[in-house]
């Protein structure tokens, strides 16, 4: 792997649009997508200056300069005799070229997402490991990570729930990482305020925090545990209570630890509260906890597909959470959730990889296709093609064992998010 100390030194008033930059200040302090990246607008030049950064390191070898910055040497220009007249070049041409080029896009998009995720997860990771020793610069970091995921939202349009690759290694800090990503979603969705919305961002994040204090046995809930162990569980909310205290952590993320695990009806513990009583942060942390413990149990062939748990919570768990919520919450998952594996009306099976929310019947799917290579898979949005849908969901373990080894349904499900409305969507794919 490249050692990127090695990239020269530029001052910032030299840089300029095509630069491939590499920022050193940690993702939670700036409001980019990554902390290495190619500067695209000029726009991005005037947040640079912002920040107050004299200098940044560049990666010359990636950057794309203008050809006046840039001069090509002569021997460059037999390369002309490659390039063909577009009047000449047939339509299936255009075609595979247009195909290859959509392909790449969806790579790229993916990638961001599953980029963003692992460097929220390394934040994550080395924040919980300072709350012992270092309480009160473990609540500014949670802070921190909550602003940094709440600024990279906070795009315009929509934003779409995205199926990732890959988890962020230890189950725990993937579970907080999906709650406080689709609980934000979900509070952004009910057009919380800003200060509403980071106080959601740091509960999510710190939910599980008292987890930390109990027992490694007792950190999950296990069918088969007795009156006493289901009690050493649940002392876990309490316990994440003296912790944030002892962070310093505000009222608003507070609540959310104490009422992680309450109900709707009064079922939950350890307060019995009913929805009145608990804070609005807490009631979408209570779902979407839910959600993701019924995706990603402890013990994986106990795991539910996406549309599973969401039938689940919607049959046997109505009372259980706020109606209002949580019809809000199955509309922005879709029927269909990213991480579904589903058979379409033409017979093929694939994934789904993204929710239409206009159309929850109509989402962004990954299709098997045994003439495509697994690398070059379609991604097709249902939305654009009027005359395909999905016929039914199905188990992962029911897929014929070719469509299992293409699709690779993962035993964990990990979720980011992405903006809306990109140039050439996957969906202009042909089926």
């Amino acid at each position: 792997m490249k050692d990127r100390s090695a990239d020269p030194l530029i001052d910032v008033s030299q840089l300029k649009v095509g630069m491939f930059i590499h920022l050193d200040l940690g993702w939670m302090s700036h409001p980019f997508p990554l902390s290495s990246f190619k500067l695209s607008s000029d726009e991005q030049l005037l947040i640079l200056r912002r920040l107050g950064l004299k200098q940044v390191r560049w990666s010359p070898g990636k950057s794309d300069l203008p050809i006046e910055a840039t001069p090509m040497p002569a021997a460059s220009a037999p390369a002309a005799e490659v390039i063909v007249p577009a009047a000449t070049v047939e339509v299936e041409d255009q075609e595979l070229a247009r195909h290859r080029r959509l392909l790449a896009e969806q790579r790229d998009a993916l990638q961001l997402c599953e980029q963003q995720y692992a460097e929220a997860a390394v934040a994550l990771r080395d924040l919980m490991e300072l709350v012992p020793r270092e309480p009160l610069d473990a609540r500014d970091r949670s802070a921190a990570l909550s602003r940094a995921l709440l600024d990279k939202m906070l795009v315009e349009g929509d934003i779409n729930i995205r199926l990732l690759n890959e988890g962020a290694g230890d189950r725990g800090t993937a579970h907080a990482l999906n709650v406080a990503v689709i609980s934000m979603l979900l509070g952004r969705a009910f057009g919380m305020v800003r200060d509403e919305m980071l106080d959601l961002g740091q509960g999510a994040l710190l939910h599980d925090i008292g987890k930390m204090e109990v027992t490694p046995r007792f950190r999950h809930r296990d069918d088969g545990f007795t009156s006493a162990e289901v009690q050493a569980y649940q002392q876990h909310v309490a316990k994440g209570v003296v912790l944030a205290q002892k962070m310093g952590v505000t009222p608003g993320p507070l609540l959310i630890i104490a009422q992680h695990h309450e109900h709707a009806d009064g079922t939950g513990f350890p307060q019995h509260l009913n929805a009145d009583r608990m804070s609005i942060g807490a009631r979408i942390v209570a779902l979407v906890n839910r959600f993701d413990g019924l995706c990603n149990p402890l013990v994986a062939s106990k795991a539910m597909t996406p549309h599973e748990a969401l039938s689940l919570m919607f049959a046997q768990g109505r009372s259980r959470f706020d109606a209002t919520m949580l019809n809000a919450f199955i509309r922005m998952m879709g029927v269909y959730p990213p991480g579904s594996a589903v058979q379409l009306t033409d017979d093929r099976y694939a994934m789904v990889v993204a929710v239409n929310s206009s159309r929850p019947l109509k989402p962004k799917v990954m299709v098997y296709d045994p003439k495509v290579p697994r690398e070059e898979a379609l991604i097709l949005n249902l939305e654009a093609l009027p005359d395909l849908g999905i016929r039914r969901s199905v188990k992962p373990q029911q897929l014929p064992r070719a469509a299992q080894d293409y699709l690779s349904p993962r035993s964990r499900i990990a979720y980011f998010f992405e903006a809306v409305g990109l140039p050439a969507a996957p969906g202009e794919l042909a089926a």
